[in-house]
């Protein structure tokens, strides 16, 4: 493949993507959609080839794998997308100056968006139904583990765009090699963001290397306050389902960070996460708490490595603190800034932590397994952003836009 050549016909394409009328684009997002579900079984048999390949224990084995039920998410994702009003052509601002000069601010494409990914395969389509949706040209590169399952998913993309008179080049699989990643990076002038999303690693690559501008989707380090007038019920079913709904991915809790009042209660709220031969790393304090009441094989003394890290596996930190702000301080410390929460019953410390922790993402009496963007009603997203600039948490259609301003004038000059 001719990457040079690929890059300079994505930046071509990007002035006919404005010409797709808002019905034909929800139509090739529904044919896609009706796609997937009719083709599901080859999708499976070639995410197979893939899975074959990877280690059972990997955490990125379950991001990798495919299912009927996925599949069927994936489809549904792309109705609510073609369903969702398109944001661009938005006057965000309006105003006549004195001089008589109009200024609109409208809300344009960002162009071509480059996404840099590992083993998640439907990213594939969501990228694809969010860019063709915002006027957006996609450029892919995904992993080498999930080649077979990517090549599956972008030949149909390719087939419905076939059939409605729509140019392929509106979204391209890179091959999985690194020279593809290195291409892209140093494509200034015909790619204009890059949005990389995976591991701590990849991300910190592509920041460091890359000579386009890039919006990061950072890893998360997910921490959950119980606090001392937490509802051990409530609290009980938040911290499972934040641990093991997905182990893999990247808002599944990390660290609980507990009260000391609350110890009592610990092995209550962790008992559940022993069914699912949950990990625990526990401080000082948290250890003698449930040193009798969790398996001994599944309950370790935790290391300070065990704290900042995002575990991406049944395995979880627990730090005991004395108060809201020795618990604000751990997450200030050790957070990625993607999801943060605290369970309680007490307003002014919900109020205090809501407005204090800097993340993406704070909840209260919530599982952070909700950040997310279809679980945020934006159909789906490119990714969660952790950084401040453009755009932060889950990225939908509104993210991936920019504006211009248009000025209309009657013959001004200016002195």
């Amino acid at each position: 493949m001719n990457l040079q050549r690929n890059f300079e016909n994505a930046k071509y394409v990007t002035k006919f993507l404005s010409e797709l009328s808002d019905e034909k684009i929800a139509s090739i997002l529904v044919q896609l959609a009706d796609e997937l579900l009719k083709e599901q079984s080859y999708i499976i048999e070639e995410n197979q080839k893939d899975l074959l390949l990877m280690d059972p224990e990997d955490p990125k084995f379950d991001r990798l794998k495919l299912t009927e039920n996925r599949i069927a998410a994936i489809s549904k994702d792309l109705v609510n997308v073609a369903k969702l009003k398109s944001p661009l052509r938005k006057v965000l601002m309006e105003k006549t100056l004195l001089n008589g000069l109009n200024l609109k601010k409208v809300s344009v494409p960002l162009g071509v968006v480059g996404v840099i990914y590992e083993a998640r395969p439907n990213v594939t389509i969501d990228v694809f139904s969010l860019c063709i949706k915002t006027g957006n040209v996609a450029i892919l590169k995904g992993g080498s583990d999930a080649y077979f399952t990517n090549q599956a998913l972008i030949s149909m993309v390719h087939y419905i765009l076939e059939l409605n008179y729509v140019s392929k080049f509106i979204v391209r699989l890179l091959p999985p090699e690194r020279s593809s990643t290195e291409a892209l990076l140093n494509a200034v002038g015909l790619v204009d963001v890059i949005i990389p999303r995976g591991s701590n690693s990849l991300i910190k690559y592509v920041r460091e290397h890359s000579k386009v501008p890039v919006i990061e989707t950072g890893a998360g380090i997910v921490h959950t306050f119980v606090d001392e007038t937490a509802d051990i019920k409530k609290s009980q079913a938040i911290i499972f389902n934040a641990k093991t709904r997905r182990v893999s991915v990247c808002n599944s809790l990390d660290c609980l960070i507990v009260h000391e009042q609350k110890l009592n209660d610990l092995p209550f709220l962790t008992e559940p996460l022993s069914s699912a031969n949950v990990i625990i790393y526990a401080d000082e304090q948290s250890f003698e708490a449930l040193k009798d009441h969790y398996p001994t094989h599944l309950l370790f003394p935790a290391k300070e490595e065990h704290f900042g890290i995002e575990f991406l596996d049944y395995k979880l930190s627990i730090k005991t603190v004395t108060d809201l702000e020795s618990a604000l301080d751990h997450i200030a410390k050790y957070s990625s800034k993607h999801s943060e929460a605290i369970l309680s019953e007490n307003e002014e410390n919900i109020n205090r932590f809501l407005s204090r922790v800097d993340a993406a993402a704070v909840y209260a009496n919530a599982s952070t397994g909700f950040t997310d963007g279809a679980q945020f009603g934006l159909g789906a997203e490119i990714g969660i952003s952790t950084q401040k600039l453009h755009a932060r948490g889950p990225m939908g259609l509104e993210e991936l836009t920019s504006y211009k301003w248009i000025i209309v004038g009657t013959g001004q000059i200016r002195n």
